[in-house]
């Protein structure tokens, strides 16, 4: 199962996500189509926050856990601040397609 835990503050801004694990939702990683697709919209969304948008982020990963933190270091502007929220609609559309058991996102509040 993968978890994936977006940080965010008291008041909403967000900090940062990290993921951990793989989904299992095919027997074989190389053929789980889940697995793809939330390293698709995960990597995705930091290249775009930081090629696209100028942020700049400290992240790391490690692809044989399944594990990637992704940090934000400063207030996101109004464009990137649209970019999470477009990542996190869509692994909560996953969740709720592939199930939990797959698939979780929890919030945390740094």
């Amino acid at each position: 199962m993968t978890t994936i835990v977006i940080q965010k503050t008291k008041n909403g801004s967000y900090q940062g996500f990290y993921c951990m694990g793989h989904a299992g939702f095919a027997k074989s990683q190389e053929k789980d189509i889940l697995c793809a697709a939330i390293s698709t919209l995960t990597i995705c969304t930091i290249n775009a926050l930081e090629q696209l948008a100028g942020e700049k982020l400290k992240y790391r990963t490690e692809e044989s856990t399944g594990f990637l933190k992704c940090e934000i270091l400063s207030d996101l502007q109004e464009k990137s601040i649209f970019l999470m929220d477009a990542m996190v609609y869509s692994l909560e559309s996953l969740s709720k397609e592939y199930g939990q058991k797959y698939l979780q996102i929890k919030f945390e509040e740094v």
